[in-house]
């Protein structure tokens, strides 16, 4: 969960009224989340987060004169941007891998459980990222499709300029893991889990978890 006293500010972004209102509902009931504004088109976003600055945005994917992939696209080009999770009815391959290649920090189906749309939100306001399980199988399968021996190469080298501990909290965090489970397997605090995961982006020229795992990934140390 986000820290004690901090509220998360959500930006809902979706062109359907329905889901706008659904999201609203669910969202309403929890004491550390404030839903702060809704947008129904791709082109209105940039505004409305320069406005209201939430601290994540619930974009979705398909919507009129631009999409939710564009829309994540330039609020990440912009300084101090905010969280972005993909919220979408589809679960086809190429929206998993063009959502995290935009720059967004989860991918849920909107159909997954209200308690699983508000863990991600709390995880991905804390830094961390949140993929559906299937969003998680899509990107490791295509990961395994397009390594080239290169990669792997590279990858065991990175790898290999950790630290024992740095290396089983890496483990971890490709297994998909949160920052508390893996204080909980490694018995760490959480803290010094995500001290670990600092050090992992450096050391691992990465930019967020998913890259994280992706080097794990190529480098051959998960099945």
């Amino acid at each position: 969960m986000a820290a004690v006293g901090r509220m998360i500010r959500v930006l809902i972004v979706d062109d359907d009224p329905l889901v706008r209102q659904a999201l609203v509902l669910m969202l309403g009931g929890q004491a550390d989340i404030e839903v702060v504004g809704e947008v129904d088109d791709g082109t209105r976003v940039t505004r409305a987060v320069q406005e209201l600055a939430p601290t994540v945005v619930l974009m979705d994917i398909r919507m009129p004169r631009r999409t939710g992939l564009e829309a994540t696209l330039d609020l990440r080009a912009a300084p101090a941007a905010p969280h972005v999770i993909v919220l979408t009815t589809f679960d086809a391959d190429e929206y998993v891998v063009q959502a995290l290649a935009a720059g967004a920090d989860g991918f849920l189906l909107k159909d997954s459980e209200p308690a699983e749309i508000v863990s991600a939100i709390r995880k991905v306001a804390d830094g961390e990222t949140m993929l559906s399980p299937s969003a998680t199988k899509t990107l490791v399968r295509r990961i395994r499709e397009g390594a080239a021996d290169d990669r792997t190469a590279m990858a065991e080298a990175r790898m290999a300029s950790l630290t024992d501990r740095e290396r089983d909290v890496a483990l971890e965090v490709g297994r998909g893991l949160s920052n508390a489970e893996i204080a909980g397997r490694l018995h760490l605090a959480v803290p010094t889990v995500k001290s670990y995961v600092s050090k992992l982006f450096d050391k691992l020229e990465a930019s967020n978890r998913v890259q994280v795992a992706i080097c794990v990934h190529d480098a051959g140390l998960l099945d």
